[in-house]
């Protein structure tokens, strides 16, 4: 079992061809609802652990969780409203947001006393990392499954609008450091926090996987770096395009067996770039098509590569 802890939201989507004032379609997303959306389309045994809204908006997140084979018996629900995030896609289709969440639902989640049976790795990440009262919460559970021996995965996302201090910011992405099995980042991540890998690799990650855009992704262990290209598609926009790269990892190192610290460390190039180009081919699916919208398992099966989970 593969438990995502996190925010769910809902994205509003400029349509196409339509200009700054664009109408906005709402789609599901938040990049941990996201990447357990993908887990559960790409047939890993999943959890969704957050707090979602009683309104419509939490109904349909709920809605797209169960259709995805997501686990949401542990999810908890409240009467706030959903939080939303308002897109802008760039010429090359990246996106920027504004976020409406306060007073939202997400924000009220508390740490479970115990994570559901067979929990092998919990994915953190995003908003739910920034926002508190939730954020502290988000932080407690990370550091005591990682006490636990449970593979942790984090996954800053870092949205520079919702953090008003960022050095301190900074200060307490460090603090976890030392409880991360395995840390994603954007090169945009990179650049905000202005850290070099190498050094999160000594305070504690077994590996440190960068997602370059259109020059590829990369993964820096102990024992080196290695890294693949993406592969070329047309792309709609890059909604989602990261928490696939998350489940995408997460998927393929539990085919590999290698959901720990110690297997991690002791996976070679090869795997290495068996993950990676899984990862790359997942998330070039995802680009493909308007809003977060990950692969399922049989996208990928044509290619040989949709592994066990």
């Amino acid at each position: 079992m593969i438990v995502v802890a996190g925010e769910a939201l809902i994205d509003l989507v400029p349509q196409p061809g339509h200009g700054p004032l664009a109408p906005l379609t709402p789609k599901r997303g938040g990049g941990p609802y996201n990447t357990a959306v993908a887990l559960g389309r790409l047939g890993a045994p999943t959890a969704f652990l957050s707090r979602i809204s009683h309104d419509t908006y939490g109904e349909e997140l709920l809605a797209g969780l169960r259709a995805a084979g997501v686990d949401v018996a542990h999810v908890r629900r409240g009467p706030e409203p959903t939080s939303l995030a308002a897109a802008v896609l760039g010429p090359d289709g990246s996106a920027r947001y504004t976020f409406y969440v306060e007073g939202t639902a997400d924000r009220l989640f508390t740490a479970p006393a115990e994570l559901p049976d067979g929990t092998r790795a919990v994915s953190f990440g995003t908003c739910s990392l920034v926002l508190e009262p939730g954020a502290s919460a988000y932080e407690e559970l990370l550091h005591r499954a990682h006490a636990r021996g449970i593979c942790t995965a984090l996954d800053p996302n870092i949205r520079p609008g919702l953090i008003p201090d960022p050095d301190a910011y900074r200060a307490r992405m460090r603090s976890w450091l030392p409880s991360t099995t395995l840390l994603k980042v954007s090169q945009e991540d990179l650049e905000w926090l202005g850290d070099d890998p190498g050094a999160w690799l000594k305070a504690g990650p077994a590996a440190v996987v960068v997602t370059r855009g259109g020059d590829g992704l990369s993964v820096l262990t102990r024992a080196g770096e290695v890294s693949v290209p993406v592969v070329p598609v047309r792309v709609a926009d890059t909604i989602g395009a990261g928490d696939t790269v998350n489940a995408a990892l997460l998927h393929r190192l539990s085919a590999h067996d290698a959901l720990d610290g110690a297997a991690l460390a002791a996976l070679g190039e090869e795997r290495w770039r068996d993950v990676l180009d899984f990862a790359a081919r997942a998330a070039a699916v995802t680009v493909s098509r308007a809003g977060a919208e990950p692969p399922y398992a049989h996208e990928l099966a044509g290619q040989g590569l949709s592994g066990r989970s």
